[in-house]
């Protein structure tokens, strides 16, 4: 199946390849197909090891980028979900579905017509002030206008960087090369306050510009696929707008991949949980919250963050089906 995941319209998100059958393929055979699909991940459901039955996983997935394996990613993780379940899959417990990866156990729920995961635990870490500055730099923007910055890891290893406004983060002009010879993936974020919420036409109309600006800039003066010349995502929403049916959303993120081979991420789960961790811990933000992805590539992503009783924050989003088949490999 492929899916698109963080939307409730098909193509509005970030794609994803399931192999629903991955027993008996090499390592080598899901590599090969990953780099064949070419997008940004692929997994393959196998039954869970062992151990990991043992411990209560459901089953297990392997998640592969077009350069290589992640021992942990987001998206993947609710996509695969949904295609397990939406092929049969029956979880031991009826309000959990629980997938080992090479993170370890992931735990998953049903919330409100999605699915959500529990962020893993996050290692965060100081950025060095030298590679922040060759990362500024990068981004094309004075080190000063990056308001905190650490180091986030929770499979994935991404730069978080906080920008004071959206504005700020959506006309990023990132030099791909340079970051992916820094061998930095970049977060970048920034809240929506007051201001940004209200629907200021002079704000609005200014984030729209830059938007398109930067959809331009990375699609060779073409707007993303279905943009138009406003700067409106192809859902008609402007950014930092409210999705039809819902509510405007608190976070504005963009993910830069590019040590990964993939330039700008659409929407990514990891990125985002460990993001809900660093900025609960600054005392920035707290769950329930949204956060809006994707509308400089074209797309609408829209992430739900939650939190338990527990302290326990949830990743969740909507997954679509977008194509069924069978696969040769």
């Amino acid at each position: 199946m492929t899916v698109d995941v963080f939307t409730a319209r098909p193509y509005m998100g970030n794609p994803l390849a399931v192999v629903l059958d991955a027993t008996g393929l090499s390592d080598a055979q899901m590599q090969s197909f990953a780099a064949w699909t070419n997008l940004s991940e692929t997994t393959f459901v196998l039954p869970p090891t062992p151990a990991g039955e043992a411990a209560g996983a459901d089953y297990r997935v392997r998640i592969f980028t077009p350069g290589g394996e992640l021992p942990f990613a987001g998206h993947p993780t609710l996509g695969s979900c949904h295609a397990w379940l939406a092929h049969g899959g029956m979880p031991r417990q009826p309000q959990r579905i629980v997938q080992e990866c090479a993170k370890g156990l992931i735990g998953i729920v049903r919330q409100d017509g999605r699915l959500a995961f529990e962020a893993p635990p996050t290692a965060i870490s100081a950025v060095e002030p030298a590679l922040l500055a060759d990362v500024a730099q990068a981004l094309g923007v004075a080190p000063q206008q990056i308001l905190r910055a650490a180091w986030l890891d929770n499979g994935p290893r991404w730069m978080g960087v906080l920008f004071e406004d959206p504005d700020q983060v959506l006309a990023l002009e990132p030099d791909h090369a340079r970051l992916k010879a820094l061998n930095a993936k970049v977060g970048a974020c920034a809240l929506y306050g007051d201001a940004q919420a209200a629907p200021a036409l002079i704000g609005r109309s200014s984030r729209e510009a830059r938007a398109f600006a930067t959809g331009q800039r990375m699609s060779g003066g073409v707007p993303p696929s279905g943009v138009s010349p406003s700067g409106v995502s192809p859902s008609g929403v402007p950014p930092g707008e409210a999705s039809p049916g819902g509510v405007p959303p608190n976070l504005e993120v963009r993910g830069f991949a590019s040590p990964m081979g993939v330039a700008e991420d659409p929407v990514t789960g990891s990125l985002n949980a460990s993001l809900a961790l660093w900025l609960r811990g600054e005392g920035l933000l707290r769950a329930p919250y949204i956060a809006s992805q994707g509308c400089c590539v074209g797309r609408d992503g829209r992430v739900h963050v939650s939190e338990d009783g527990h302290g326990s924050l949830w990743i969740g989003g909507h997954v679509v089906d977008c194509v069924k088949g069978q696969v040769l490999l």
